[in-house]
């Protein structure tokens, strides 16, 4: 399947559908811890985009189309932040600056398939991975030279998006979860 049969395809109602190439893949539903650290990080990056004045957005669960392979995948990130304006409706995120993943231990494969496909995006500066079973993330962050590195970052205890000039204790995404006291 192409991209824009993708985008017109009448998917089977109840779920949210991504394109990995060429395939329609079904994602399953969230877990509560997952969806409550989604929350969590939606809102300390949307309030400190908002307190800093900053024209960028984040946008939860946006449409992300990775540069490689472009008209056959059509990926959901759980979060992305977006310096972009749009002046028409758009269902695939324009030159996301970051990409967040929540990784759940039913999906692990997936969503590093997922996070190596976000690598092609020109724009992409940062790609955030929470873990959803502790409290714990991995950060993938592009060097002076556009390059990738071949290990992610571990941060401990301080988190810091560069792409976004945010910092936070990490275990503040976690709040409201199971996984923090």
């Amino acid at each position: 399947m192409t991209l824009q049969e993708f985008l017109t395809w009448d998917a089977p109602w109840g779920q949210p559908w991504q394109l990995v190439d060429g395939q329609p893949q079904a994602m399953a539903p969230a877990s509560r811890t997952h969806n409550l650290i989604l929350g969590e990080l939606n809102r300390l990056i949307g309030n400190h985009l908002v307190d800093r004045g900053s024209p960028c957005q984040v946008i939860p669960t946006p449409g992300i189309i990775p540069r490689v392979r472009a008209n056959i995948n059509f990926r959901i990130p759980d979060l992305a932040v977006t310096c972009s304006s749009y002046q028409q409706e758009e269902y695939c995120l324009t030159d996301p600056v970051l990409v967040a993943e929540i990784l759940s231990p039913s999906n692990k494969a997936e969503t590093w398939t997922n996070i190596w496909a976000y690598t092609s995006i020109p724009s992409l500066q940062e790609i955030l991975i929470l873990d959803s079973t502790k409290v714990g993330a991995e950060l993938l962050r592009r060097d002076s030279s556009g390059a990738w590195p071949e290990q992610p970052l571990i941060p401990q205890g301080i988190l810091e998006l560069s792409s976004i000039d945010f910092r936070v204790d990490l275990a503040a995404a976690y709040r409201g979860t199971r996984l923090v006291a």
